[in-house]
């Protein structure tokens, strides 16, 4: 048959012009000159080249000169988008001037930190607000999903990005560790999708897989894989849009009659390496700093002290830092921690790596939560997910939970006792689910009002479950507490040091750890053994 060549070619540059025309008529939504997916792979999930996101240029006014605002502004990167999405979410939060004011107030501390990392990852500076979207900028937020701290890292991402999680320090809530980590980790979702940062952020929020998925079953109807295209739950559908908006209204505050509060583009504090365990109300003392606000600096500790095995960096005002150094240098290292209060607190902590399995089981009675549950067994709802395997919180009526201890450390005993409270010193209280102002005030003969203003709060403040209130017993009363006693003594003995003898030796001889040792002795003592040496150790009798 014959075919005419020249009708042929007329037809099919036709055929083509109409394929690129429909292309280039899809939503505004939607990212033009889409080139075809690469053969190129990362675990199932298909590349697509970088779409022509352009960046967006902002006129900063001038009173905001030399602020961080100037500076997070020139660090945007992603394209303004018109959605209706946005607008929606633009809209509560201009409805919502106090919120606005409030969160700038709590990341005043913060945003010159965050703004480091950013910039040092090379990310999108609209990446430093995703604090106001995941927590409102509280580091002490926990989440029924178990993610906490200011950037709400799960246990599992957490670990995998190098944040502790232990008895005594959860890294997710370390303003310093969780920023270094959160830049990381979404620093790798931006390279796992290739630059688009709306995919990026909706991985961080609804996971990678389940990201991968919605584009994958979007590429098997034929449909558009941006974000803004795909099947996601509605959290994860209003996620991007609410950053989006809130980077907006910062970056036309003028335009909007918002108000950006004065937040000098100089660091706030300065990272301390204190070497060792220090208590927290003496590094407090040490930094001439109110205890609740060295404690939002340093809100990862779940005791009065930093950690035994370390990490033992502290975030200090940059104000304070040189004095703080200079009087940490002069205390003594006897003095570093309250022995009586950190024996207590040891005898009370069940520590991960030391949990054992009792006979003893639990069975869960109508009413009852995982973590009434752990306060009746003098243990914590993340000790009794780990020996039952437990993926979250949910339990039911009849269910049989083991209960664990520690294998090293019998329970304590709680009695009655009676504390007599030095004027003016304050202690450290961790919020229990269900605690209110007024129950907390009962605990301590206190009242609530009291405890507002301690910590800069109002009486009708919602608490929130792990977060640290400042209790101060300066009236001199007597508060009838429920008091951690070790159900063992403990006691400090001196050892000699005999020859051929090492650290790891005499740990075993007393079944103590060596960090332990290396915590009670001077770091020329221990460092150095040599024969006829005195060491100090602590030990259960």
């Amino acid at each position: 048959m014959h075919v005419n060549f020249n009708r042929s070619v007329k037809f099919l540059l036709i055929l083509i012009f109409l394929i690129v025309t429909g292309c280039s008529t899809t939503s505004k939504d939607s990212f033009n000159d889409r080139p075809p997916a690469s053969s190129e792979t990362d675990n199932g999930y298909v590349r697509h080249a970088l779409h022509p996101f352009g960046k967006q240029k902002y006129t900063v006014p001038t009173k905001y000169k030399n602020t961080v605002w100037e500076r997070l502004i020139a660090l945007y990167s992603l394209p303004e988008i018109e959605n209706e999405r946005i607008n929606r979410e633009l809209n509560w939060y201009l409805r919502h001037p106090a919120y606005l004011a409030r969160v700038q107030q709590r990341a005043e501390p913060y945003l010159h930190l965050i703004l480091d990392e950013v910039e040092a990852k090379n990310i999108p500076g609209e990446l430093a607000l995703l604090p106001i979207v995941e927590s409102a900028f509280l580091p002490e937020a926990y989440s029924k999903s178990d993610a906490s701290g200011l950037w709400q890292f799960i246990p599992a991402t957490g670990r995998l990005y190098g944040l502790q999680q232990n008895a005594w320090y959860d890294g997710r809530r370390d303003v310093y560790a969780s920023t270094k980590a959160a830049t990381s980790f979404l620093k790798h979702l931006g390279e796992t999708f290739d630059g688009d940062w709306h995919l990026a952020l909706a991985s961080y929020n609804y996971g990678k897989g389940n990201v991968r998925k919605a584009i994958e079953k979007n590429e098997n109807l034929n449909l558009d894989t941006d974000y803004w295209s795909l099947d996601l739950p509605k959290e994860t559908a209003d996620y991007v849009p609410r950053l989006l908006a809130i980077a907006k209204i910062f970056a036309n505050a003028d335009k909007y009659n918002i108000n950006l509060q004065h937040i000098p583009n100089k660091p706030y504090c300065e990272l301390v390496d204190v070497k060792s365990q220090l208590d927290l109300n003496k590094a407090a003392e040490l930094a001439n700093t109110p205890l609740n606000e060295f404690l939002k600096l340093n809100p990862g500790f779940n005791y009065s002290s930093t950690a035994p095995q370390g990490p033992h960096h502290l975030l200090i005002p940059v104000s304070k830092a040189q004095s703080f150094k200079q009087n940490l240098a002069q205390l003594p290292y006897q003095e570093r921690v309250d022995l009586k209060r950190y024996h207590a607190e040891t005898a009370a902590q069940v520590r991960h790596d030391e949990i054992q399995t009792i006979p003893s089981q639990h069975k869960v009675k109508a009413g009852e939560s995982l973590v009434s549950i752990a306060d009746k067994n003098n243990t914590t709802p993340q000790s009794i997910r780990q020996v039952n395997h437990l993926t979250s919180n949910s339990i039911h009526s009849g269910m049989m939970l083991k209960m664990p201890t520690s294998s090293k450390m019998p329970a304590p005993q709680l009695t009655d006792k009676t504390a007599k409270a030095k004027p003016g010193a304050p202690q450290l209280y961790i919020v229990k689910k269900g605690d209110t102002l007024t129950n907390v005030a009962q605990k301590f003969s206190v009242s609530d009002k009291d405890i507002a203003g301690w910590n800069k709060i109002t009486p009708k403040t919602a608490l929130v479950f792990g977060q640290k209130l400042v209790i101060k017993a300066d009236r001199q009363q007597t508060v009838a507490a429920k008091t951690l006693v070790p159900s063992v003594g403990i006691r400090s003995i001196s050892y000699t040091v005999k020859q051929g003898d090492s650290l790891a030796q005499i740990s075993r001889k007393f079944n103590v750890s060596i960090s332990d040792l290396r915590k009670w002795n001077p770091p020329e003592i221990s460092n150095a053994l040599t024969p006829g040496k005195k060491l100090k150790v602590i030990i259960n009798t």
